[in-house]
């Protein structure tokens, strides 16, 4: 419940932070609270994918095509992902997951997320393979880039 009231949190303040393009990244701020740790007493490993969820929907709002993208009723969703776990956050230790669009193809856009511990020290990583989805079917990543304005934006490489 409480990772709900985060992801109001962000959805709410994320029009005060500044408007970034289809390939800046956005950086989150949060605390490891007690109930996001596990038996070991550090971060659960299911909580890092879901602050990476959140950061995937500021990555979206930064850019300022949220709205515009549900109006549509096109939902973000993820497709699969890769997460490598490096180092444990902490109970009450402060981290940062920075989030980008890293490359695109016919049918999905790749998004990065880096995990950063408090010390600046690489916590995770992960890479998710996302897609957008609407009442038609599956939204080709040139219409979100158009709606960007960015529709002649090249993809970097996507990787492997």
């Amino acid at each position: 419940m409480l990772l709900f009231f985060r992801f109001l949190f962000t959805i709410l303040s994320s029009g005060l932070r500044r408007r970034i393009g289809p390939l800046d990244s956005a950086t989150l701020y949060y605390r490891a609270l007690p109930h996001d740790c596990d038996l070991n007493f550090h971060l659960n490993a299911g909580r890092y994918v879901s602050f990476m969820d959140i950061s995937r929907v500021e990555l979206i709002a930064r850019m300022r095509v949220l709205r515009r993208v549900l109006k549509r009723g096109w939902r973000p969703i993820v497709g699969g992902g890769q997460v490598t776990y490096r180092k444990s956050v902490m109970p009450m230790e402060r981290f940062s997951v920075t989030s980008r669009v890293t490359a695109w193809d016919e049918k999905w856009f790749y998004i990065e997320h880096l995990i950063h511990k408090s010390d600046g020290a690489l916590a995770a990583t992960g890479l998710m393979r996302v897609l957008f989805r609407g009442p038609r079917g599956n939204v080709p990543p040139r219409e979100l880039l158009a709606l960007l304005g960015a529709e002649d934006l090249q993809s970097p490489e996507v990787p492997k």
